[in-house]
Formats: structure tokens, C-alpha cells, sequence
């Protein structure tokens, strides 16, 4: 294609409205997701990402091979800003949908284990995921400081909730490993955020890491919001439970999230975390007390038509960033990708036992579930997010290509042998 022509196609899709690249999405999740229905009968998500990282795939095989098609899917990519999308907006539905349906009583028999998981095992998972690339970037040449390696062990331990909760719900894990789990994945972002905005003010030369800075960032963003979603929930449970209207009733639902996790940000406490604490008290005590059950099973139906309508264009856009990160590709993007999906198995594995041992003190802990746990722990989005808000330094995109390649693995590969791992371990009753 002549370069004018190109040019005046890019010209022409950066002119687009967000409207029309929402379209655009939406379409082709629902293209992608019929095709998987009808052919591959995947997990939707799985299914879906797969088909888009396909076609990206091919993309850029004919853009290398000079059809210069690619180019238009690229310029409408490069105007979403992935993290902006994910972190301030469909984050916050996706997160109340998840724990709307999470039992509440469950997560509180494994409250002590959740905290542990979601703390320790954050830290460690992130001390030995940087460590251990540090030492392979000095070993191997790569490049890497030592800043920007534990850097990226803070982003890719967390577990991604919005990947693990659909995986969970097809599987039939033991009740108290489902817990151990979910409530892991749904908790630990916190932590893991925290870590890495501490991290991220020294990578931008703001000072010092002062420990008190970093706990009161802790305890404002986290404990913070935690009260703040436990007024919203409480809030709405009042609302809901003093009418008999399953519209209006989702209509206040709608408002918690939105409006909620709007204020939780301008106010500076954790938004996902305010999102889950309001998705459990209204899937919990007001699912049960609030609710007649008309409004119970139009709720349920509306929420899980919202949590697969975005799950698919998250996934579906997560399969197309290929697209805008894979860049020029060299062999230190190359042989850090390939370093760091058994680098980041191994610290999941090591940080899953070191918790587990210390659960074994007051609590039977199967070394089984520790197996699960491991290949359990997705990572999805939110790492891609957090690696995408990375300073424009030399390592910004070695880590953004390895953190795309350990999300990829972690949903086709783990995502869709998961199944097979929990009868071996834990045969069903």
C-alpha cells in the first residue's frame, strides 16, 4: 500500500470516537465468543482471548511480510489506555460482580488464611520473583535494575480476581480451597498495589522508601477502603431492604458501583477493595435479608450478564494489546519472557508452602491445595494495567513483553488445564 494511503487510513482511525472503538470491541467479542460456542467450545474467556491473540498474530505475520494491515488495528488500540480503562473503569463492575457471588461465610471460616495469603505470601512471591530476575539479568546480560526487577515481582504476584473467579466456578476445587482462593485473589490486589506504588515513587526519584510513608499509603488505601465499601454495602443493604422493586433495587446497585468507586478514588482509599467489600455484604445479608426473591434472580441474571459482556471485551482486548506492546522485539524481551513464567510458577509455589506451613500451626493445610493454588493463581489484567503505568525507561517494555507473556500463559495454558489438575489432586466425594 502506498504510504500516503497508509497514512490517511491512520489519519482516519485516530479521528474515531470512543463510541465507535467500543463498537468495535463489542462486535468482535461477540463474533469471537459465537465462534467459540459453535467450534471450540472453550471457556468463554479463554476462548475468546485466544482468538484474538490469533488474529493479532496474523496481523503482524502479513504486516512483516509487507501488507500493511495492521497499522489501522494499531492506531485504534494506541487510543485506549489500557490501564486508565481497567484500573478507573471496568475494574470496579467486574470486582462487585465477582464477589456478589462469593459466599460470604465461607471466606469468613478461611478469614485468617486469606490474610496471610494476601500478605505474606505477596511479599515473598515478590521478593523472590525480583531477586531471582535480578540475578538472571546479571547472569544473562539483560539489563535489568534491580529497582524495576522487584518492581515487576510487586505487579505479576498478585492473583487476578477477574481471571480466577470464572475459572473457579466451572471446578469442582474443595469448598475451603475455593475459599482459600478467592478470597486470596480478590484481597491480595491491595497489597500487591501498594508494594508497587512504593516501589514506583523511588523508580521516579521522589525520595527515599520511607517505612512509615508505606504503611500509612497501607493503611489509607487498604484498611480505607475496606471501611469505605462496608458503608456502601451497609448503605445499599438499607436502601434495597426498604423497597420491593428489582429495577429500582439495580439501579442503586449500579450507583454503589459507579459512584462508589469514583468517590473511593478522588478520596484516596482502594476502589477495588471498596467494590469487594460492597459486592460481599450485598451478595451476602442483602442477598438474604434485603431481597425478595424476584429481585434476587433479576439481580443475579443482570450481574452475570454484565461480568461475561465485560469479561469478553477485556479479554478479547487483552488478546489484541499484542498489537501495541510487542514493538521491536529483541532477544532480551525474548529470553526474559521465557525467564520469567517458571521464575513466577516457582515464587507462587514457594510462597504458597512457606503460607501453608505457617497454616498447619492451627489449621490442616493439604499439600495438594498447595498444588492448586499454584496453578490456580492467574494473573490477568490488572498486571498488564500496573506494567503499562511504568516510567518510559530502557526496562519499560522487557517487563511490559514479559508480563504479557506470563498473563497469557497463566489464562490459555493454566486457565484450561486447571480442570485437569483438581480430580488428581482432590477427587471428588
Amino acid at each position: 500500500m502506498p504510504p500516503a494511503a497508509s497514512s490517511r487510513r491512520c489519519r482516519a482511525v485516530s479521528e474515531m470516537r470512543i463510541f465507535q472503538i467500543i463498537g468495535i470491541l463489542t462486535s468482535l467479542s461477540a463474533a469471537f465468543a459465537y465462534l467459540n460456542h459453535r467450534l471450540l467450545r472453550l471457556p468463554t474467556t479463554i476462548g475468546l482471548m485466544l482468538q484474538s491473540l490469533v488474529l493479532s498474530l496474523i496481523l503482524m505475520a502479513l504486516l512483516a511480510l509487507g501488507v500493511d494491515i495492521a497499522r489501522p488495528a494499531q492506531a485504534v488500540l494506541s487510543r485506549i489506555d489500557f490501564d486508565v480503562l481497567l484500573l478507573e473503569g471496568l475494574l470496579s463492575f467486574l470486582l462487585f460482580a465477582g464477589s456478589l457471588f462469593v459466599q460470604m461465610d465461607q471466606l469468613l471460616d478461611v478469614k485468617f488464611d486469606i490474610a496471610l495469603f494476601s500478605v505474606v505470601g505477596v511479599l515473598i512471591s515478590s521478593a523472590l520473583i525480583g531477586g531471582v530476575l535480578l540475578w538472571g539479568s546479571i547472569l544473562l546480560g539483560l539489563g535489568v535494575r534491580p529497582l524495576y526487577a522487584f518492581l515487576f515481582g510487586a505487579l505479576i504476584s498478585p492473583t487476578d480476581p477477574v481471571a480466577v473467579l470464572p475459572t473457579l466456578r466451572r471446578l469442582g476445587v474443595p469448598k475451603r480451597t475455593d475459599a482459600q482462593i478467592a478470597g486470596e485473589a480478590l484481597f491480595n490486589d491491595g497489597v500487591g498495589i501498594v508494594l508497587f506504588l512504593s516501589l514506583l515513587s523511588l523508580a521516579r526519584g521522589s525520595g527515599e522508601l520511607d517505612a512509615a510513608d508505606a504503611l500509612l499509603l497501607f493503611l489509607r488505601s487498604g484498611c480505607g477502603g475496606v471501611l469505605f465499601g462496608t458503608i456502601l454495602g451497609w448503605a445499599g443493604y438499607f436502601i434495597m431492604k426498604s423497597v420491593d422493586d428489582y429495577q429500582l433495587e439495580i439501579l442503586v446497585t449500579l450507583a454503589l458501583v459507579s459512584g462508589g468507586y469514583s468517590l473511593a478514588l478522588s478520596v484516596g482509599v482502594s476502589g477495588p477493595l471498596a467494590m469487594v467489600m460492597a459486592g460481599l455484604l450485598i451478595g451476602g445479608r442483602g442477598r438474604e435479608r434485603a431481597m425478595s426473591p424476584r429481585t434476587r434472580e433479576n439481580l443475579d441474571r443482570f450481574w452475570e450478564l454484565v461480568e461475561e459482556m465485560l469479561n469478553s471485551i477485556l479479554f478479547t482486548l487483552i488478546g489484541l494489546e499484542v498489537l501495541v506492546i510487542s514493538g521491536a522485539l529483541t532477544s532480551v524481551h525474548l529470553v526474559t519472557a521465557l525467564l520469567a513464567i517458571p521464575v513466577v510458577l516457582l515464587a507462587r509455589y514457594l510462597s504458597v508452602l512457606a503460607v501453608g506451613a505457617l497454616l498447619r500451626l492451627r489449621t490442616p493445610f493439604s499439600w495438594g491445595s498447595a498444588w492448586i493454588m499454584t496453578w490456580g493463581g492467574l494473573r490477568g489484567g490488572i498486571s498488564i494495567a500496573l506494567a503499562l503505568s511504568l516510567p518510559p525507561v530502557p526496562e519499560r517494555s522487557v517487563l511490559l513483553f514479559a508480563t504479557y507473556v506470563v498473563v497469557v500463559f497463566s489464562i490459555l495454558v493454566q486457565g484450561s488445564t486447571l480442570r485437569r489438575l483438581v480430580p488428581k489432586k482432590h477427587p471428588r466425594p
